[in-house]
């Protein structure tokens, strides 16, 4: 049975092994891949009830973050009513088991309840077999965006193009 909850801080070190598996795959694939998150950030995240987990038979078996603001990546459009959706990160016990349908239809609840319109995410990149993923999940590829001012954020997103996706729920 999958639980969704949010993360608490006894999950610090499962999140950051969670995310170093992440990184060690993206290293294997990809160019672009996570820098090594700021501990403070992820405490913060989850002390604003901001980090959440997918648990299966009491293992975590998913984790990711959300705010209802970023605006160095949307720009213009953070104005829009939405909930952004970070760092997605999957053990790999559970890979396969479409756990990202799984926090799609948590976030659709989750906007509606918050009363936003949208659901958004970026990937750093040009990954053509996660933008398909992704579609596959529902997600509009909106496409590509050369970033403009990164300060503050993640290392990856420095002098980044990120895809941009969103779930649009009042065209749902």
């Amino acid at each position: 049975m999958i639980k969704i909850k949010n993360s608490i801080v006894e999950d610090i070190d499962d999140i950051f092994r969670l995310y170093r598996i992440a990184t060690d795959f993206q290293k294997t694939k990809f160019i672009v891949h996570w820098p090594e998150f700021d501990r403070k950030m992820v405490e913060s995240e989850i002390s604003e009830n901001r980090q959440w987990k997918i648990e299966i038979r009491g293992k975590t078996a998913c984790i990711w973050a959300t705010t209802f603001s970023d605006p160095q990546i949307w720009e213009e459009r953070n104005e829009d009513p939405a909930i952004y959706i970070h760092r997605i990160a999957t053990d790999p016990d559970f890979r396969g088991q479409n756990l990202v349908v799984e926090i799609v239809n948590w976030a659709k609840d989750y906007a509606t309840t918050h009363n936003k319109q949208f659901i958004r995410m970026d990937t750093v990149g040009d990954n053509t077999k996660l933008i398909a993923y992704y579609e596959k999940c529902g997600f509009e590829y909106l496409g590509p965006l050369k970033l403009k001012n990164t300060e503050g954020l993640p290392a990856h997103y420095d002098n980044a193009t990120v895809s941009l996706f969103q779930i649009n729920l009042k065209e749902e």
